[in-house]
This record gives C-alpha cells, structure tokens and sequence, in this order.
C-alpha cells in the first residue's frame, strides 16, 4: 500500500500520541484476524501507523476498514462557569434536601449550623459540565449524590473536626459532569458518593 504524504499547502493538524498508535495498530490486526487485509497489508500499514506523527498520517492506513479512523483530538477538560452567581441554601437546624428532578445551577452555596444537606444530582436537571459546591457547615453534615460517571474533587473543603469522604475520581473526564466541593465543615462530615444499587 502506498501511503501519500501529507499535502504541504495544509496545515499538519493535531500531533498523535503513543497511545492514538496503539489503538490504531490494534485496529489492524483486529482486520487481519477478520480476513480484511492480508499480512503484507498488515506489515505495511503498521509500517506507516508507527512512522505517523500527525492524525492526518493516520487516515491512510485505516481509510477502507470499517469504523478505522483513529482521531486524535484532544480532551475537552470541562470548565467553570465565570461570572454565575451562587444559588445560597441556608438552614439552622433544619434539613435541606434536594432530590428528583430539580434544577442544578452551575454555583450553589450551602450555609447549615446543626442541619443536615442531601443533594441528589442522579435525576436532576443538569446542563452544567462543573458544578460547583461551597459548603459552609457547623456539626451538621452534608451529602452529595452524583451519577455514576460522574468525577468530583473535594480537596478544597477544610474539615476542622470533622470528615470529608469521596471515592470518586478526582480528576475531570470529557463528557461526564464534574463536581468542584469546597468549604468548610467544623464538626460536620461530607460525603460525595454515587447512589447504592442494592441486588435483587
């Protein structure tokens, strides 16, 4: 196969990585194993793959397979909203609790002395790629509830006496809602969790 180089009148477009060569050498073989391409196809398409610095060397070699277009585009890392004005949730002693379809705003901020805070984001209304949550707590205690792909990191909340709980991926993925918590909890305990599935 012979593989053209790139046209110099355009741009070379995005740089591939390792990992964008991998996947597109597995595709091969995945076509020699379906009877796609023969072994002397396989050795000079890998051939190019390897020899590939820019996505558009990659269009060759996987251009007639089926689903072969490896992209290399970069992660679209979700940001904050700049200018947005907090939603402000307050309770003394009382409990806010937000569940089912409800509305997300892209800042909220919690103030609660001795109450408890539950927000459920697994059913609400949430265009937001981040959310951000600031949380102001006494002894009470506060819970989040996030869909299961959703990231969230919490290394900004300052737990004085109390507790602060995530296992979560800290670390923000394309596509999936992520959640910012900071804040304080005197006595209190946060919690960041995806809702539990029970068997059966």
């Amino acid at each position: 196969m012979t593989v053209q180089p790139p046209d110099p009148a355009r741009p070379p477009g995005i740089r591939i990585s390792d990992a964008d060569r991998e996947r597109a050498a597995e595709r091969l073989h995945q076509a020699l194993a379906e009877g796609r391409i023969t072994v002397q196809e396989l050795e000079d398409r890998l051939s190019a793959v390897y020899a590939a610095k820019y996505e558009a060397d990659l269009v060759p070699p996987l251009i007639d397979l089926p689903g072969g277009q490896i992209a290399a585009r970069p992660t679209a890392v979700p940001v904050p909203a700049a200018n947005a004005e907090p939603v402000v949730l307050r309770a003394g002693m009382s409990t806010i609790k937000r569940t089912g379809a409800w509305s997300v705003p892209p800042k909220l901020r919690v103030q609660t002395g001795m109450g408890s805070v539950v927000l459920d984001f697994v059913e609400a209304d949430n265009p937001h790629p981040v959310v951000e949550v600031e949380l102001e707590l006494g002894a009470g205690s506060a819970k989040l509830i996030v869909p299961d792909e959703a990231t969230a990191n919490v290394d900004g909340v300052v737990a004085t006496m109390g507790s602060v709980k995530s296992k979560l991926p800290s670390t923000p993925r394309a596509g999936a809602p992520h959640f910012i918590v900071t804040g304080r909890a005197a006595m209190g305990s946060v919690t960041v969790r995806k809702r539990f599935r029970w068997g059966g």
